[in-house]
């Protein structure tokens, strides 16, 4: 007999995992993941305040697909996370229909096709987006378990946090936007 399968409301997806100070591999110290997928089968996100080397203009003209728009070819490419660092993302609110996009959340979606990176390079893809290399996932229940060892706070993904606030404030925003203040959370991990 297998064993019942959570009810959906116990899945992050739409939701932030917010590293907790004591959180020290380098992948995911002092950041913030969008969960984008989570269910009995494991977990998919994206890291949201890693800057790469790499700024869009680079990463088309690698793909053979030019932009003549200064704001486009400067945006920075951020690092998803260290699974398939060389596949790319587009994190971003538009409803129109690009290939592959997962749709998720409060109007969210990622996709990781060629004709959204077409539609940003002609200047008319989504207005608020993002792009990431590579994807942070977790097995069926590796994530439970960091979670119960406290590497995580979670807390609703807030749009604003991921389009609007600087990177550089968007670890301590998300946590905010929960009601915590990094900086009274010890680096000690423990339970009570």
């Amino acid at each position: 007999m297998s064993s019942p399968s959570p009810p959906a409301d116990a899945f992050l997806a739409d939701h932030f995992l917010i590293a907790m100070p004591s959180l020290a591999d380098p992948n995911f110290a002092r950041g913030v993941t969008l969960l984008c997928q989570h269910d009995q089968d494991g977990a998919m996100g994206l890291t949201i305040n890693r800057r790469s080397d790499f700024l869009l203009g680079e990463i088309l003209r690698q793909m053979g697909i030019d932009t003549s728009l200064p704001e486009v070819a400067s945006q920075p490419v951020l690092l998803g996370g260290p699974v398939n660092p060389d596949h790319g993302f587009v994190l971003h609110d538009d409803a129109r229909d690009w290939g592959s996009t997962l749709r998720f959340g409060h109007g969210l979606a990622v996709t990781n096709s060629r004709d959204v990176l077409e539609a940003l390079a002609r200047g008319e893809g989504p207005a608020r987006c993002i792009v990431v290399l590579g994807y942070a996932g977790w097995g069926a229940g590796q994530l439970e378990v960091e979670l119960v060892d406290n590497a995580w706070l979670t807390g609703p993904a807030d749009p604003a946090v991921v389009f609007d606030t600087p990177l550089e404030a968007r670890w301590r925003a998300a946590a905010g936007a929960i009601g915590v203040d990094l900086d009274l959370l010890s680096d000690a991990v423990g339970h009570a």
